[in-house]
């Protein structure tokens, strides 16, 4: 046990050692311009089997950078990420199945929609704090579950199916390798907006927010609006991630928004690393594809479950800061 509680350590040793080498900006752009590149060209050289692995990777990703704004950033507990992700998925799935509508018009009305619900929601629960709060936000997910299981509108417990899969530039998006790199773009943009968030006047606030609320509003902070800034912009990041997960899928059910999903995407943030996007990164694509590289193995496979969830805890015991580190000053 010493020596598998130490392989952790080990990990981010190395991986803290590569941030202090990389702390040169130009050397910093040019190893994610390599990344980049390297994830342009996987296709090329991987099959079907791995590209699904990948696209899911990159699909948690979106959920994770989405609930980092909310839990890394503002420090708030949210517990029912997956509602956001089921508010997206369903306004695409409606529009699109029921009133005929283009996917890519579907989008706009998704992040209004994910809007208007973060703000209901909100709203008037943003004042309370910790465990309050993530029990307000696990109520609202299942709510928004029992909800789309309980209407016609939204196809009752067996969903939505034969959503048509959209159209780009007179071009039918069916293979995974056309999905593979549209969740690219998608994670490349959420990035981007991660660090613009945080390098901004308003990241800075939610930082405040969630080193110190009261100290933060009593130097003037607007605590609970830049929480609600905060929650909105989270879930419609995630209720874009949904619309897109819709039309990959072209079917959508209650089932795919329990609460185990949530958990999953608040383990890739705690596991990568709160309020540090790479990491959070970093976690989603180890929860995505650490368990698949066991699934083909003889005598681990059936248990492959079990392994990774002792690696998870010693991870956490190891590494609580999570596998990516912390900037130094």
């Amino acid at each position: 046990m010493g020596k598998l509680s130490a392989i952790p350590e080990f990990f981010g040793q190395l991986v803290e050692k590569a941030y202090i080498a990389l702390d040169n900006k130009r050397l910093k752009w040019a190893v994610l311009a390599g990344l980049v590149l390297i994830a342009i060209i996987i296709p090329l050289f991987t099959n079907n089997r791995w590209l699904n692995v990948i696209w899911f990777a990159f699909f948690y990703m979106l959920l994770a950078m989405g609930l980092n704004i909310i839990v890394g950033f503002c420090g708030l507990c949210d517990l029912g990420f997956a509602a956001k992700f089921a508010i997206g998925a369903y306004t695409t799935g409606i529009l699109m199945k029921v009133f005929g509508w283009s996917f890519w018009l579907t989008l706009p009305v998704s992040a209004v929609t994910s809007i208007i619900a973060a703000c209901i929601i909100g709203g008037p629960t943003l004042r309370l704090r910790s465990d309050y709060l993530a029990i307000v936000t696990l109520g609202f997910s299942e709510i928004v579950r029992i909800t789309a299981r309980n209407l016609k509108i939204t196809g009752s417990a067996s969903g939505l199916s034969g959503i048509q899969r959209p159209y780009f530039f007179g071009m039918q998006l069916t293979s995974i390798t056309h999905w593979y790199y549209v969740f690219l773009l998608l994670v490349v943009l959420f990035v981007i907006v991660s660090y613009r968030i945080k390098n901004s006047r308003f990241g800075r606030a939610l930082e405040y927010i969630r080193e110190d609320q009261d100290a933060a509003q009593a130097m003037g902070v607007n605590t609970t609006l830049f929480k609600l800034f905060a929650y909105i912009v989270g879930t419609v990041m995630g209720g874009i991630a949904g619309s897109f997960y819709t039309v990959r899928m072209t079917a959508i059910s209650p089932n795919s928004f329990q609460f185990v999903l949530s958990a999953n995407v608040l383990l890739a943030v705690v596991l990568g690393g709160m309020g540090k996007t790479p990491g959070v990164m970093l976690g989603a694509a180890f929860l995505a594809i650490f368990p698949e590289i066991f699934r083909n193995v003889k005598y681990v496979s059936d248990a492959r479950m079990l392994f990774f969830g002792i690696l998870l805890i010693v991870v956490m015991i190891n590494r609580p800061q999570g596998l990516w580190p912390e900037r130094k000053r």
